[in-house]
């Protein structure tokens, strides 16, 4: 029996681009907050081991502590937005990230560092799994490869925003250590308060969009989630409620058992959900943010310069993703998966080799890249970025968000995307022992080996989804 509707001009309703375009880029502040709070410990790495004394294991701990807390945010969001809304989780995750940013800016001792870090986490495994649900949830399918890419936009422009308020910041100072700096504090402590004012954007915005329509249809509200499409627009409103209702058990809240199979076991696109997540980080991307100002500073380039390659690495990181964008509805996510993987892992063998005979400088035990050599890192650094932008960094997080049906999608979204930041500690943890014992070289080859798995692993096992209705997952 199909529910009862306002019988309204608007129930067939054309589509809204523009609203829609304006509601998913509200959503997508969440990637940008995700992208700027990962990437501002890039700058403050080495103040924070001199500031506080600390290993490189405790340091790539410190780095890394806030990834725990995202695996932990990834994991709760799901349930707490299927209770509260997505908007509503939205608004917690806001509150967060500007505890967080407050925090992590006046630090006594390297563990109530970590807590504020940890904090900030939670904000961005929320961020990470209410983003491309969201916009999934909301946009049109011809639109919904864009418009989930706009979560990957949001995380990298973030990125940038990040490590551009660390060079000026470090700029001004003279260096991330350097103090006293405004109002006498160090520069390193500013780099965190600079994302004060996005984080609290964030609240606002979600204060400003509707609740999705599938959360609204699944509390039984299906007059609001009418009028939601409505104003969406993109055909028959009251048709589309109806195939949500059929797909969605309004009769209780999604659980993680849903996602196992009568076997016991997890469904198989789960596992391919993990799967994704799993290869997007063991290639290694986040060493290039959370370390890249470490790392060029380890081959011979001074902090200034190290930071600024750092800001055109993610301007680099930007200009793909807007590849993405163009190309996804387009060319569908599959053959995009491919492309990059492919350019990954020739990039990437490209570093491994060269970073591996790089000479050791006698005097600091550092590898030296002169003349040639340092070129060809920076160039294979910056196109396996480009390989990255494009596939691997946008398209996971659109087929997070379309690839499962709607009984499941907000547990599988959040078991992926925990899996995801549980990968992303474990490669930005190893990284700075992996430097200190074995080299860059060592860890370039493990990362291109996963580069390599992954060609594989998109070919035989990743079902293209381009242009079919969430109903129809």
């Amino acid at each position: 029996m199909k529910s009862s509707l306002p019988k309204n001009p608007d129930v067939f309703a054309k589509p809204n681009t523009s609203y829609v375009i304006l509601i998913a880029g509200a959503a997508a502040l969440g990637g940008f907050l995700f992208g700027f709070d990962t990437a501002v410990i890039n700058g403050a790495v080495a103040a924070l081991q001199n500031t506080f004394n600390i290993s490189s294991a405790m340091t790539g701990f410190a780095v890394s502590s806030a990834l725990l807390g995202s695996a932990l945010g990834a994991f709760i969001a799901g349930p707490i937005a299927d209770r509260l809304g997505r908007t509503k989780t939205m608004i917690v995750a806001s509150v967060m990230f500007t505890l967080s940013a407050i925090g992590s800016g006046l630090p006594f001792g390297i563990w109530d560092f970590m807590f504020w870090r940890a904090l900030g986490g939670i904000a961005v495994g929320m961020a990470s799994v209410i983003a491309p649900a969201y916009i999934a949830e909301v946009a049109p399918a011809h639109l919904r490869g864009r418009l989930g890419s706009l979560q990957q936009l949001a995380i990298v422009v973030g990125i940038f925003v990040a490590l551009l308020c660390n060079y000026f910041i470090a700029l001004g100072a003279g260096g991330t250590a350097e103090g006293p700096f405004w109002f006498g504090a160090t520069a390193w402590r500013w780099m965190f308060w600079s994302e004060i004012p996005a984080a609290v954007l964030y609240g606002v915005a979600a204060l400003m969009i509707p609740e999705s329509p599938r959360y609204l249809v699944a509390q039984g509200r299906h007059r609001e989630a009418a009028n939601v499409l409505a104003k969406v627009g993109g055909g028959d409103v009251e048709s589309k409620v109806e195939d949500i209702r059929q797909t969605v058990l309004t009769e209780r809240k999604p659980q993680f058992s849903d996602l196992l199979s009568r076997r016991g076991g997890l469904l198989p696109i789960v596992w391919i959900g993990m799967a994704l997540s799993i290869l997007q980080q063991f290639v290694g991307i986040n060493v290039i943010f959370y370390y890249s100002s470490v790392l060029w500073r380890a081959v011979g380039f001074s902090e200034r310069n190290s930071l600024l390659i750092t800001v055109i690495t993610s301007v680099v990181n930007i200009v793909t993703t807007f590849i993405a964008i163009a190309t996804v509805d387009k060319f569908g996510r599959k053959p995009l998966l491919l492309l990059g993987s492919i350019g990954m892992t020739v990039t990437l063998g490209t570093l491994a080799v060269v970073f591996g005979n790089a000479a050791i400088d006698p005097a600091t035990g550092t590898p030296s890249l002169p003349g040639l050599s340092g070129i060809i890192a920076l160039v294979a650094a910056n196109l396996y970025v480009v390989f990255f932008g494009f596939s691997w960094g946008p398209i996971v997080w659109v087929l997070l968000g379309e690839m499962f049906n709607n009984k499941i999608r907000a547990a599988a979204l959040s078991v992926a995307a925990g899996i995801q930041w549980i990968a992303n500690f474990l490669v930005s943890t190893t990284f700075p022992p992996l430097l200190k014992t074995f080299g860059l070289g060592a860890a370039y080859g493990i990362y291109t080996i996963a580069a390599a798995i992954s060609i594989f692993f998109v070919a035989f096992l990743v079902r293209e989804t381009k242009g079919k209705e969430l109903e129809e997952m």
